[in-house]
């Protein structure tokens, strides 16, 4: 009966492990092992989160443009003619008018020309017969004069886009930070992957050493099945760390692609020799809080709230502007008489005053609060930030500490494990105790990884609360906006 259960388990055994490919499957290496700058620059360079923000920054840069389109210089053209009745005057006249960008004002200069009869009431439409020729201008004297809605919407438009600049380093911060965490777990899961595989060959080449033992009667039967459940255990294990990995190996290739945009399932082979791998991004301990986008673009937008809040103050003043124009017509003298031919030169003004303007105190009273909203949430940002990058540094000295501790348990533990098989081949110990020993030392080598992993986390974690580009792969000129 025994017999029949000691094949049968050893059959169990022998067929699983011809199904799992050998330890040295996941070290054998057709192409250089994976690194973290690798795959940031990948993430940087296609990443569809990006590509979504830098598209949105395009997006701002056509609004700034149609806003600057206010500035264009206007033509125009006006032709008439009396077809029915006692007059046959014609004329066509032209302008072109461009607004001033420093005033609410515009210059224009213009050509008209005229033939034929018109009624008196029409008098100004005669001209030489060369035409007139006439320039002018209005300057805004009161209202305008500083800003007007036309010079707000270009500054607002021109604040948008470093708005959206801001926001796209913002979206870049948290995809590299979710790459680093998904290239650390993706080599975390393939380092605990190879501790429970070289775990599984030990009980492996030791089934041999004790099949022989028990032919020669030196080792109870029992024995070999009690390796053969041992064995099997140790198999569940490296299945159960196979799929981890590759449940990471896929979550990675989210933010690991080809040139092409094309996502990448990274296999074993490319897995980095040991944990060096998990150091992390290398990270400076503090950073200006200023230097993050959101606080930046929080900046900008009282910035904006204050153009608005300019904006109402001048609907509240009263216009009063000035005009004056220069006109000169040309040629002999027309069907209108000679007084069209001097030089003429006219000026004026024009006031008018608001009563009651209640749009224009409720937009003051309204860009009023928001300011005040802006600071205080500012206010907090900031106190925000550095108590966040405060716990940061705390929890990555603690990682530290913590990696330092899980270290000298697995060293301990590899020694204990190593003399104990040492006893073990000599007759000294039992199965039992030697199983124990290297369970023991695997268990402290995971939790080794996962210290590890946590510092490299904690780090990522900085880098981003930093915003510190190097750290986190992204060229140095993103850290201001142009």
């Amino acid at each position: 009966m025994i017999a029949t259960m000691l094949a049968a388990v050893a059959a169990l055994a022998n067929g699983a492990a011809a199904a799992t490919p050998p330890p040295a499957a996941i070290q054998a290496r057709s192409a250089p092992p994976l690194t973290l700058s690798e795959v940031l620059q990948a993430s940087a360079r296609s990443a569809p989160q990006i590509v979504e923000a830098l598209a949105r920054s395009r997006q701002a840069e056509g609004r700034a443009l149609a806003a600057d389109g206010a500035f264009d210089t206007m033509f125009e053209v006006d032709a008439r003619q009396r077809t029915l009745g006692y007059y046959n005057g014609s004329v066509v006249e032209s302008r072109a008018t461009q607004p001033l960008s420093s005033n609410g004002g515009y210059v224009y200069g213009g050509y008209r020309v005229s033939r034929g009869d018109f009624p008196v009431y029409e008098d100004q439409a005669y001209t030489n017969r060369a035409g007139e020729v006439k320039v002018g201008a209005l300057y805004s004297l009161l209202r305008d004069r500083l800003i007007d809605e036309r010079r707000s919407k270009r500054t607002l438009a021109a604040s948008d886009i470093n708005i959206a600049r801001f926001e796209a380093a913002a979206v870049k911060i948290g995809v590299q930070r979710r790459t680093i965490d998904a290239y650390q777990s993706w080599v975390a899961a393939g380092l605990r992957l190879r501790a429970y595989r070289e775990l599984l060959e030990l009980a492996e080449r030791r089934r041999g050493g004790i099949s022989r033992q028990v032919q020669l009667g030196a080792r109870p039967d029992i024995l070999l099945i009690e390796n053969d459940q041992n064995l099997v255990r140790r198999r569940a294990l490296v299945v159960r760390a196979e799929q981890d990995f590759a449940s990471a190996a896929n979550a990675l290739s989210l933010y690991y692609s080809d040139s092409a945009g094309q996502p990448l399932l990274v296999g074993a082979d490319r897995l980095p020799a040991d944990a060096s791998a998990l150091a992390g991004p290398s990270v400076r301990r503090s950073g200006p809080p200023t230097a993050r986008p959101d606080v930046q673009q929080l900046l900008l937008r009282v910035e904006q709230s204050a153009v608005k809040l300019a904006v109402a103050q001048n609907d509240l003043r009263p216009r009063l502007d000035l005009r004056g124009d220069v006109s000169k017509d040309l040629g002999q003298e027309g069907v209108g008489g000679r007084s069209r031919t001097p030089l003429e030169a006219s000026v004026g003004v024009r006031l008018s005053v608001p009563l009651q303007n209640r749009a224009a105190k409720g937009r003051l009273a309204e860009a009023r609060a928001e300011i005040d909203a802006l600071e205080a949430r500012s206010r907090f940002l900031r106190d925000q930030i550095t108590v966040e990058v405060e716990g940061i540094n705390i929890a990555v000295d603690g990682a530290v500490r913590l990696a330092e501790a899980a270290e000298q348990e697995s060293a301990l533990a590899d020694r204990l494990a190593a003399a104990e098989r040492r006893r073990f081949e000599l007759g000294s110990s039992d199965f039992f105790l030697v199983n124990q020993r290297e369970e023991t030392a695997n268990d402290a080598r995971v939790r080794l990884i996962d210290a590890k992993a946590r510092i490299a986390s904690a780090r990522a974690e900085l880098a981003a609360a930093t915003a510190d580009w190097a750290a986190l792969g992204l060229p140095p000129q993103d850290d201001t906006v142009p």
